[in-house]
């Protein structure tokens, strides 16, 4: 029986639930012309199920590997399922209605489901950290295996924690003194009014910062640190270093400590108003830095090693 078939089942439903729900909202983008903070009113949940469908299944196929604690294991996340779930129905449901799903305080039922999602956020978060705790205890054979896995997951909860900086007032909010009568409570924009100029595809602000960026880019290191291993792993067959575990953990362990970095860049940059396009001569110098420091780390990393060694174990962990 292929391996996908022992992956868990209520995150693959879930996953599959997302994937029509994707469907469903590019439809909507093509038919319904409605325009909410300015934005096409079907883009939130296209882009919430997209995030899902990858999100359910990397921890559908991380749970596999736990090596103890299984059944706490499930349980997790089948809540990360159950809660991902309630998201999303509130978000297309207020869609339906044609309303704010986030920072929406204008009626008490308004207000009550986005303190219903943010439960439903924490609870998912709490879920998420019971598995990355779990595969931090998990005996996987590969140490870069490991190690890109658990970094993964535990950049994955960075980000999704940053998603909270969100909720606060921003300035002009407290300033103009009517949180108590507000109609909106929080925003993904910093510096400048939700719903401005926004980059293609992403809806990202170009005027100001914007907090999706590091939320965005911290819940995909659950599968783009993987996917670096499983690169290293397709190229080492031609590159007698790559085929050395330690030249592949280092490299991973340098991946993990750039992506860190490159998380509390975008953080910085946006929580001083300023648009990822347009960075300031700090934001540029910083980044510049930065990628000197990975090029060096990586090079380092590559350092010829004392033996060679096979990676079977690890591609089969991948390949399964």
């Amino acid at each position: 029986m292929p391996q996908w078939r022992t992956w868990h089942r209520p995150l693959v439903v879930f996953a599959a639930s997302m994937a029509v729900l994707t469907a469903v909202s590019g439809v909507g983008l093509l038919v319904d012309d409605r325009v909410l903070a300015g934005s096409a009113i079907w883009f939130k949940p296209f882009k919430f199920a997209v995030s899902f469908v990858a999100y359910a299944l990397t921890l559908a196929w991380m749970l596999t590997l736990l090596t103890r604690g299984r059944r706490t294991g499930w349980w997790a996340g089948t809540v990360v399922a159950a809660t991902g779930l309630g998201e999303m129905a509130i978000i297309t449901g207020q869609v339906i209605r044609g309303k704010r799903s986030h920072f929406n305080h204008a009626t008490p039922f308004d207000e009550s489901l986005f303190n219903a999602m943010a439960v439903t956020v924490v609870i998912l978060w709490t879920a998420t950290l019971v598995i990355a705790i779990l595969l931090l205890r998990a005996r996987i054979a590969d140490r870069a295996c490991a190690w890109a896995i658990r970094s993964g997951v535990f950049l994955a909860l960075v980000g999704a924690g940053s998603g909270f900086l969100m909720t606060q007032p921003t300035a002009a909010q407290r300033a103009a003194g009517t949180l108590d009568t507000a109609d909106v409570i929080g925003a993904h924009t910093v510096g400048v009014p939700a719903g401005g100029p926004a980059m293609p595809l992403t809806g990202w602000s170009t005027t100001g910062g914007d907090l999706r960026i590091p939320h965005f880019v911290g819940m995909h290191a659950l599968q783009l640190l993987p996917l670096l291993l499983l690169a290293l792993l397709s190229l080492a067959p031609r590159s007698a270093r790559l085929r050395d575990p330690r030249v592949r953990l280092r490299l991973v362990l340098v991946a993990a400590g750039a992506y860190s970095a490159v998380i509390v860049l975008v953080t910085w940059q946006a929580l001083r108003g300023q648009p990822l396009i347009h960075p300031d001569g700090a934001t540029l110098t910083a980044a510049g830095l930065l990628a000197a420091a990975t090029a060096a780390g990586a090079c380092a990393a590559l350092r010829p090693a004392a033996a060679q060694q096979s990676f079977p174990s690890v591609e089969k962990e991948f390949v399964s």
